[in-house]
């Protein structure tokens, strides 16, 4: 285990690296001139060179770039070009703890129903509950989330005319604003989990050392639980990192829809306005998470089956 986290702590600065510079040269490259942007369109000769010679936008690209890639070494992320020199950290860090509650939320989510689902479904195969359980966990996992928002919408403005309990559509800061964006978010990692777990726990009950189970007398809960559920766990765990990219690049709309203050709404918002440091900022943290929860589940990976050892 040691030696796959050295591996991936070695390789993590040249990801970084990478991520970084293509971020950057999308960037450089794209049509548009922040400046103008943040003059509003007022043409202003003086105003608009010095606020160029303020953010190092006068110098060649490959100096900005290295400006930028030492700055960010010293935990500098650059000064917004929207909000007019507020640093960049300060405006993602709220984000930050925004987007991870809301991401952790909807993938304990997508594990707590997901997993038994599946089990479940697999335990009983080609019974009346298996189809139907599994026909709408694929309904979850293919219906996009925009498409989904406006259901729940829907369904939710039902309520609010027949004067039964309804929930916000948008907004911030009260228990009741996690209910859809979670729901939302947790849709397609928990149809995709649910239908791998079927599929896992149907493989590992045709194994030799659970038929010798079921033949020394023990009981079909203990067999599903002690030898059968370990083993069947092992896809489930490959997927855990996947799923995160999930929920990260789902945040994108659900933020947006939802009015949620996290670092999906804050990209948007930067894109719009071309306020690229805030862009390669949240790309880089965005990059550096699913980076992290590959290491944690293959950790996992290993822990759970000591069988499995990195080679080279």
């Amino acid at each position: 285990m040691l030696k796959l986290i050295a591996k991936r702590l070695v390789s993590l600065p040249f990801v970084v690296i990478s991520i970084t510079f293509i971020t950057f040269i999308v960037g450089y490259m794209a049509p548009g001139d922040p400046i103008l942007a943040m003059l509003g369109g007022r043409t202003d000769p003086a105003a608009y060179e010095r606020l160029k010679h303020s953010y190092g936008l006068d110098q060649p690209w490959q100096d900005q770039y290295l400006d930028y890639l030492s700055g960010l070494l010293r935990g500098d992320l650059g000064l917004s070009f929207r909000f007019q020199g507020r640093p960049v950290a300060d405006i993602i860090a709220s984000g930050i703890s925004v987007s991870t509650a809301l991401g952790i939320a909807a993938l304990a989510g997508s594990l707590v129903i997901g997993i038994p689902v599946g089990l479940w479904a697999g335990v009983h195969p080609n019974s009346k509950r298996d189809r139907v359980s599994m026909i709408l966990m694929l309904m979850l996992y293919s219906i996009p989330s925009f498409v989904l928002i406006g259901l729940l919408r829907w369904i939710n403005y039902q309520f609010y005319l027949r004067g039964l309990p309804s929930l916000p559509v948008a907004g911030w800061g009260r228990p009741e604003h996690w209910i859809m964006p979670v729901i939302v978010l947790a849709s397609a990692s928990m149809g995709y989990i649910a239908r791998l777990t079927r599929v896992s726990m149907l493989e590992v009950q045709k194994q030799d050392y659970i038929r010798t189970a079921h033949a020394k007398g023990l009981y079909n809960r203990r067999v599903l639980w002690t030898h059968a559920l370990r083993n069947a766990a092992l896809p489930i765990l490959t997927v855990i990192g996947p799923s995160i990219a999930f929920v990260v690049t789902g945040a994108f709309v659900v933020e947006n829809l939802f009015s949620i203050p996290g670092i999906g709404f804050l990209s948007v918002q930067a894109i719009q306005q071309r306020d690229y440091p805030v862009i390669q900022s949240t790309t880089v943290i965005l990059a550096l998470s699913v980076l992290v929860m590959n290491l944690i589940t293959d950790m996992l990976y290993m822990a759970v089956d000591p069988r499995v050892r990195v080679e080279g």
